[in-house]
């Protein structure tokens, strides 16, 4: 195994914008009851959509499987403060950092395209959009969160059970 593969990777977490945004998201969510919008949750974003990948052999690299998982609710503070759809911040934070961190063009637009739809149901399960809309749901663990009850998710959304 490479362990050099996930350089771009360690640019992002590393990149000051990304910085302030997680510091900002984390001063809006200060607060917050329900599921955070934080690192664990971007990490089990990223493990989920490359169990995904795996499993459907979809052959999209580890390193852009994490890179757009690292970044999908990066915008998610643009939504508290300024009432923009976070899936649009987010895409507009993400291209920004995906430039500073030196991504190719085409590896932009794949990102921010998922980012910008990943909360789109009627998505493609066979794609980087789709991988990451599926787990970004399937993130969550509502069968031993506190919140359950008073969660706004409908039942059918709740994930009673471990699925990844």
């Amino acid at each position: 195994m490479n362990l050099d593969g996930m350089k771009k990777v360690d640019k992002i977490l590393n990149n000051k914008k990304y910085q302030k945004s997680l510091d900002k998201i984390k001063k809006c969510e200060k607060n917050r009851k329900y599921c955070r919008h934080d690192m664990e949750h971007f990490l089990s974003v990223a493990r989920i959509c490359y169990v995904l990948n795996l499993e459907m052999g979809l052959g999209i690299s580890k390193e852009i499987i994490y890179v757009a998982s690292l970044l999908h609710d990066i915008g998610r503070h643009k939504q508290y403060e300024d009432k923009i759809p976070h899936e649009i911040a987010s895409s507009q934070i993400a291209r920004k950092i995906l430039i500073d961190c030196g991504f190719e063009f085409e590896e932009i637009e794949i990102i921010v395209e998922a980012i910008s739809k990943h909360r789109d149901k009627n998505n493609s399960i066979n794609d980087l959009n789709g991988i990451l809309y599926r787990a970004d749901k399937l993130s969550r663990n509502c069968f031993s969160c506190k919140m359950s009850e008073k969660c706004n998710w409908s039942y059918d959304k709740k994930n009673s059970t471990v699925k990844y």
